[in-house]
């Protein structure tokens, strides 16, 4: 394989191109190996390196700066996160030089999204680049280092050197499918779901993307998803074990009429009404839906890979999606069926040797629960009486990877 092969066709670099990326050094960490388990179906797990500095601000860094000059002027003393880790605070901003570095050919570009453990934990976790006008946007052709900005927003949290908060998904040509694309999908393939039925194609949302709903209607007693306390105790992402959620985080239940106000600057974790299939041929990324009031930010973290919610057996039929989700000013209502957020759908150069699933220790398949998978999750049980009402229950289960 050599970098010419690579950028022939169009799409997202699926697991197998991420390896010969790394074979050729289009990828690469310097002094450091860059591990096998951390690539994923479409994209690279990203390391954290062994130094964190606390920022005055957050920034980017303008064409005639690198990151590492600008930084300069902002930092406020380092963190060693060799060995033991160390403690961000909350709301303060972090840069921690990433192990890994790139060297992308021209007609290669990347982009990179907190992974859905950390969105989910409410962590910012934003790359930035020499000469980068973006977050998270990595410019064709680039080749230099990737650096980390981190803040948590709800939790004081403790982190390690080689732990990863973010991945990066590399994209060749022209990769975004058009919304005719996604109903001819839908047709062939079901992209989403409601209770075992796919939905209707007149009854799709679609503009520039697939949008989603908010679940309000919630279990049984009305339980739809969480809110992060305030004032907890460190939450150490070193551990490890899952750990107990209750510190953390409080049940939210639905008011009559299924919806719940929002109290403003506090963090929900709720789940989308539809379940979504992503087919393996393609990607998806999620992305913010703001209201015209402006009230409303959902969805800190991305990418779905391909193969979410997708079972070629048959035995399920999508997967539901968790959603962050903040209010800004001032108290906002959301109610059920809402529309909160949409996906953005990419073909791939090929399809994944090893799709997301269960399989390849995926976290998130079949979820029921927002949590993430640094937490104890409620296990999902058929309650005696009738065995169609299917509610969360007080055991765990734990999971891998994302």
């Amino acid at each position: 394989m050599t970098k010419t092969s690579l950028t022939a066709g169009r799409g997202v670099l699926a697991s197998q191109h991420l390896f010969d990326a790394i074979e050729i050094g289009i990828i690469h960490g310097g002094g450091f190996e860059v591990p096998p388990e951390n690539i994923q179906p479409a994209s690279l797990d990203l390391r954290l390196g062994e130094v964190a500095y606390p920022l005055r601000c957050s920034f980017l860094a303008p064409e005639t700066q690198t990151v590492a000059q600008k930084f300069k002027e902002l930092e406020m003393g380092s963190l060693d996160l060799h060995r033991e880790g160390a403690v961000l605070e909350m709301r303060r901003p972090y840069l921690i030089p990433l192990k890994e570095r790139l060297s992308l050919p021209r007609g290669m570009r990347a982009k990179a999204n907190p992974k859905s453990s950390t969105g989910r934990l409410d962590v910012f976790a934003r790359v930035i680049t020499d000469g980068g006008s973006r977050f998270d946007e990595i410019a064709d052709g680039y080749e230099g280092q990737l650096y980390l900005e981190v803040v948590p927003l709800s939790f004081p949290v403790k982190v390690r050197e080689d732990m990863s908060l973010n991945q990066l998904r590399i994209s060749v040509g022209k990769t975004e499918i058009s919304d005719a694309d996604i109903r001819r999908v839908h047709r062939e393939t079901r992209l989403l779901w409601r209770g075992n039925r796919p939905i209707p194609s007149d009854e799709l949302s679609i503009s520039n993307g697939l949008y989603l709903s908010l679940d309000l209607h919630g279990d049984s007693e009305g339980f739809v998803g969480y809110r992060a306390k305030e004032h907890t105790p460190l939450l150490d992402l070193t551990l490890p074990a899952p750990i107990e959620p209750e510190p953390y985080w409080e049940r939210v239940q639905h008011e009559l009429a299924d919806r719940v106000v929002l109290t403003p600057g506090l963090f929900y974790l709720l789940m989308s009404d539809e379940a979504v299939t992503i087919p393996p041929n393609l990607a998806a990324e999620m992305t913010a839906y703001d209201p015209t009031s402006g009230e409303l930010r959902t969805h800190y973290a991305g990418f779905f890979d391909p193969g979410f919610g997708f079972d070629p057996e048959g035995q399920f039929n999508g997967s539901r999606a968790a959603l962050e989700v903040r209010a800004h000013d001032v108290p906002f209502m959301v109610e059920h069926g809402q529309l909160v957020c949409k996906l953005t759908f990419e073909r791939m150069l090929a399809e994944p040797d090893h799709p997301y699933g269960r399989w390849i220790g995926s976290s998130y398949q079949q979820q029921h629960d927002p949590l993430s998978r640094y937490f104890e999750r409620p296990t999902r049980q058929v309650w005696p009486g009738n065995p169609s009402d299917s509610q969360l229950a007080f055991g765990f289960e734990s999971a891998a990877n994302d």
